[in-house]
């Protein structure tokens, strides 16, 4: 699965995320949530790219370090889980 061949070699660690949703909806709202973090990172350490694969949201990052890798990790599956809550408390309200 390509991320439009894009490559820096400073980056040193990579990690790839697969995350699985119950309905395309859902998927689609935190797709559009997220895509503009991943435009203009916050630092040079970390990049993540973002894409879909029928109903999989797949989430790359690529960084200077396992620290900065570590760290984009943590921000964005907390983005995302901030997000599924709130839809799922807007479903059931």
């Amino acid at each position: 699965m390509s991320f439009g061949g894009w490559r820096n070699p400073l980056m040193k660690a990579e990690a790839t995320v697969s995350i699985e949703f119950k309905s395309e909806k859902m998927l689609e709202t935190v797709f559009k949530a997220i895509k503009p973090e991943t435009l203009t990172p916050p630092t040079r350490r970390s990049r993540a790219f973002i894409k879909i694969n029928g109903k999989t949201l797949i989430l790359k990052f690529e960084a200077t370090d396992t620290t900065a890798l570590r760290a984009a990790l943590n921000s964005y599956l907390r983005w995302i889980r901030l997000t599924v809550e709130i839809l799922e408390i807007l479903e059931n309200a």
